[in-house]
């Protein structure tokens, strides 16, 4: 059984692991490998402790130690490699993860569009945009018939009117002229009394005013004889 298996469990047939789980068992692994690491940086330190302890006293035992720290170091440098490479795949499973997620939810947010848009009909929408437009222009002449003032009775010629008011301007104007001059009322009564002769007397010379007026005198009696 390769590691991988040993790493993924299970054999050929079984269930797959879901992108999580694997991503979540390449991150155990890690750090498993990571402790190893640190056991393995100790263990070369110990080694490199006991080469220089024995040194030229115990030149036998020092190249025993020497030698383990080479494997030790051979080891690690296995481990650096297989991190890396899992690394490496931990990040490729999280971003096929993230996309698995972002399409899941497009997908979803597709569904329910078009769930939403199963229940409407583009034609009824258009139908019921243009009851909408119809019902605001009803709306729009109701407002402006109230707004209007209500006219009692039939509607009035305006030129009629104009004529009428000229014919009373003129009238008002005929009645100002003619009484400019004196009325038949005004004028003064014929007299039914003989007119006494005046009584001759010496006076003064007659101004032009009494001289009119004596001929206006004249002028009725005459017309009443």
């Amino acid at each position: 059984m390769s590691f991988m298996t040993k790493l993924f469990g299970g054999k050929k047939g079984d269930k797959q692991p879901t992108t999580g789980e694997a991503i979540q068992k390449l991150r155990e692994t890690e750090e498993m490998l990571i402790k190893k690491q640190d056991f393995l940086e100790k263990k070369i330190e110990q080694e490199i402790a006991v080469a220089r302890k024995n040194g030229t006293k115990n030149k036998r035992a020092a190249i025993q130690a020497l030698k383990r720290k080479k494997r030790y170091e051979k080891q690690l440098q296995q481990i650096d490699g297989t991190l890396s490479t899992i690394e490496m795949q931990r990040e490729a499973l999280e971003g096929a993860n993230t996309n698995t997620n972002v399409l899941q939810t497009m997908k979803s947010a597709a569904d329910a569009l078009k769930a939403a848009h199963q229940h409407m009909d583009v034609d009824q929408v258009h139908d019921m945009m243009d009851d909408i437009a119809e019902q605001q222009d009803v709306a729009k002449e109701i407002s402006e018939a109230i707004s209007n003032p209500v006219a009692f009775g039939q509607d009035v010629d305006e030129d009629e009117l104009e004529r009428e008011l000229e014919e009373l301007e003129q009238e008002e104007l005929d009645k100002e002229l003619l009484g400019v001059g004196p009325s038949v009322d005004e004028l003064p009564s014929v007299p039914t009394a003989d007119i006494a002769k005046p009584t001759p007397t010496k006076t003064k010379a007659k101004s032009r005013a009494e001289e009119e007026e004596d001929e206006y005198m004249k002028e009725l009696q005459q017309w009443a004889s």
